[in-house]
């Protein structure tokens, strides 16, 4: 009975979640953007430039805790430089994101590259929360050294490689598409 119960608790959350995303698909906004000769491209070229801007500012911090980039500068000194452009990609990369999902959320639905990719976003999300929570609480001690802490390093060995997952399977999406 238990397990029956639950069973229809998340099949009635899922038929939810995928009624949402049908009533995105088949919304004025949906239909416009993914109907339109030129707002869907401008979106998505928009998307690109964003993810660009977000992940080679990431990139440089992390080459520069991997002791790769920038060994001269204070660790602490690049993360403060980069992180403006850093929120600045992220905001318009989530918005165009959002927008481009909202075009296309029925089929985006099912989409296995669209679930890993939301997959290896949570996880990029969750990585540098780690680290600033952790780790990088103790820059001071390590700030100027070219070899940081092996968990610094980690850090951004994990972040570059979610961030060329989550590039491969955004890119994905368009070959599962049904």
């Amino acid at each position: 009975m238990v397990v029956r119960t639950t069973l229809q608790l998340r099949n009635r959350g899922h038929n939810l979640l995928q009624q949402f995303c049908q009533w995105l698909f088949d919304s004025g906004i949906g239909t416009g953007i993914r109907e339109s000769i030129w707002v869907f491209p401008i979106i998505e070229t928009v998307h690109v430039l964003a993810i660009a801007l977000l992940v080679g500012t990431v990139a440089i911090l992390d080459l520069r805790l991997l002791g790769l980039a920038l060994k001269g500068e204070p660790v602490s000194r690049v993360a403060g430089g980069v992180l403006p452009l850093t929120w600045t990609g992220f905001a318009v990369m989530f918005v165009s994101g959002f927008l481009l999902f909202w075009s296309e959320a029925a089929k985006s639905y099912a989409n296995p590259a669209f679930r890993i990719k939301l997959l290896l976003l949570l996880l990029v999300g969750l990585n540098p929360l780690i680290f600033h929570f952790t780790v990088y609480r103790t820059v001071g001690h390590w700030n100027e050294r070219i070899v940081t802490p092996l968990r610094a390093r980690s850090a951004a060995v994990f972040s570059l490689t979610l961030w060329c997952g989550i590039i491969c399977a955004g890119r994905a999406i368009a070959y599962f598409q049904k």
